[in-house]
């Protein structure tokens, strides 16, 4: 009898079959079984109209997962209003602008969008819940932060103490603008502030046009800071101070929906295979240069 047909290699391998389904089945159960529906829905509430959930968390890089999201619940009839849950310092310039256009894109069918602030919604969370038509903040929140910031490393330095150096060849005096290798000319710099100042405009103009500020009165807040969800409702950055669950009953409310609102969360499938290769993957593309100061060099709107 050969080798692999032993009692003892098949209750091993029979130990591992039933091992294997039971975490696949725990996985699915905690993390793949709650998002129901063949579309990924969250709790199914039969043709009731409902609040869309979306949570906008950690560092913003990249916009897929949530404009893909928002796209689902702009297409979906029973998606009356939407609450947007922001805890995030913000991010890049693109994905942050995305996130954004789709905010407002979902506005345009009519529906309404309320935004609760968590402990942070500074800088591109602020920009992202600018879009909003209300909202709402704790006392305590850290929000505002507006402006942008790229952060561009110098390494010529201490590459030269370790004896080491670098042949760039180029088509063009700018090509290897912000590079680690070499000091930044004057010219250089002049570059930089031309793009921030573009992307702030764009800021202070998406904050002005959301909050319905004259842009000049915007500006004079824009310069950076920081303010407690307090602070900023005095400003006018905020409408209301309250939670979670207060911004999801003005979502309903503001969408008609009688009683208590039921929200509508799209979560992501795959388990906790699912859940490390997200983790993987969004550090691959866009955690490290959170991490190195900024590098490579990304426009940001990031509060520090």
């Amino acid at each position: 009898m050969k080798k692999w047909r032993t009692p003892g290699f098949m209750i091993s391998a029979g130990l591992f079959a039933v091992i294997a389904m039971g975490l696949y089945g725990l996985s699915w159960f905690f993390w793949g079984g709650r998002t129901g529906g063949d579309r990924g829905y969250g709790l199914g509430f039969g043709q009731h109209d409902v609040v869309g959930f979306i949570r906008i968390k950690g560092s913003i890089f990249d916009a897929t997962n949530t404009v893909k999201t928002l796209t689902e619940f702009r297409r979906n009839p029973r998606v009356k209003s939407l609450l947007v849950r922001i805890d995030s310092p913000g991010g890049a310039v693109a994905p942050t602008q995305e996130i954004y256009g789709e905010i407002r894109r979902f506005r345009r069918t009519g529906r309404k969008v309320v935004a609760s602030l968590g402990s942070v919604a500074a800088s591109g969370g602020y920009y992202i819940a600018s879009a909003a038509d209300k909202i709402f903040s704790y006392p305590g929140t850290v929000t505002g932060s507006i402006g942008v910031i790229v952060v561009l490393p110098n390494a010529e330095k201490i590459l030269g103490n370790l004896g080491l150096s670098f042949n760039v060849i180029k088509s063009a005096p700018h090509k290897d603008i912000g590079s680690p290798l070499r000091k930044m000319t004057e010219e250089d710099r002049k570059i930089f502030e031309r793009l921030i100042d573009d992307t702030y405009q764009q800021f202070v103009k998406a904050v002005s046009e959301g909050r319905r500020i004259p842009i000049d009165e915007t500006r004079k807040i824009a310069d950076g800071r920081i303010f407690s969800g307090e602070r900023a409702k005095e400003l006018g950055l905020v409408d209301k101070l309250g939670g979670q669950w207060d911004a999801a009953l003005e979502a309903g409310r503001l969408a008609k929906i009688p009683g208590e609102p039921k929200l509508l969360e799209i979560k992501p499938r795959g388990g906790v295979w699912g859940l490390l290769r997200q983790s993987l993957t969004g550090w691959l593309e866009g955690g490290p240069s959170s991490y190195l100061g900024g590098y490579p060099a990304v426009l940001q709107y990031m509060w520090r």
